[in-house]
């Protein structure tokens, strides 16, 4: 019989691709993610960036956003419409909008050059902790086949499907962690710090603007009116009052009333 470190140790490597068009970066990213004991390729151009992820079926991918060829977020989208792989995005510039495109062509998260590599290493590992949480089976086999029902958002838990006024809403599958960590308490104001240690798996005080980028994502897709903003503390999801909540049957939802589950790759 095994023992842990053995099946650790027998588990094959992360296989990590870097696009990013500049050497140095790429080669003391490299560098770092190898220490990781990983498998690193590396590809300097959007063209052999989209080929390289094709070959490698990488488990994440490091993705400059200005390249040659095409920029990132055309790498993106292509790399999202073949077969959905968790994306951290590198933007010279600390603009917002470059970030919400980044996140709506389906990017998980985002760092502003200049970085650590340790922080890369760090926010790599907690994304790909995120995808493994995300893949585990639910608690309960009440969670499977009960909806969360705030007015007339609807979130199927298990399926990780939401629905808004009966119509879908096609979220990544980060911005349906965050939704569902705020719709766990609703009302109840979460700060930024919680939610990047529930939904991030990590605490960076740098990191705080990510969630903000995310909530805006949200209210994008799914309405303004839906996460309230507490000044200079967080965000809570806010609960519709009853003379502006939509009619709710008897009893919970049922889950396979709702359409198919959310298609991120689709969500341009």
């Amino acid at each position: 019989m095994s023992t842990p470190d053995q099946a650790q140790s027998s588990a094959p490597p992360v296989r990590v691709v870097v696009i990013e068009d500049e050497p140095t970066i790429t080669h003391a990213i490299a560098d770092r993610l190898t220490a990781e004991g990983w498998e690193v390729t590396t590809a300097y151009d959007g063209p052999s960036g989209v080929r390289t992820v094709a070959e490698v079926r990488p488990d994440a991918v490091v993705l400059d956003v200005m390249l040659p060829g095409f920029d990132g977020l055309e790498v993106c989208r292509r790399i999202q419409a073949d077969e959905p792989v968790p994306v951290l995005m590198l933007t010279a510039r600390d603009d917002e909008t470059d970030m919400l495109v980044g996140l709506g062509v389906g990017a998980d998260d985002y760092m502003t050059k200049p970085f650590s590599m340790r922080a890369l290493a760090a926010r790599l590992k907690a994304l790909l902790r995120r995808v493994r949480r995300t893949g585990a089976p639910a608690p309960s086999d009440a969670e499977q086949n009960v909806a969360l029902q705030f007015g007339d958002l609807v979130i199927d838990r298990a399926g990780r499907r939401v629905m808004r006024a009966g119509a879908p809403a096609h979220l990544t599958p980060t911005e349906f962690d965050l939704l569902l960590c705020l719709a766990n308490a609703p009302g109840t104001v979460l700060t930024r710090e919680q939610l990047l240690a529930d939904v991030w798996d990590w605490i960076d005080a740098t990191g705080t603007r990510t969630v903000d980028s995310h909530v805006k994502a949200l209210r994008r897709k799914l309405g303004a009116d839906l996460v309230r903003t507490v000044h200079g503390v967080g965000y809570a999801l806010e609960i519709p009052s009853e003379d502006e909540e939509a009619p709710v049957a008897d009893g919970p939802t049922d889950i396979h009333s709702m359409p198919t589950p959310n298609d991120p790759s689709s969500d341009a």
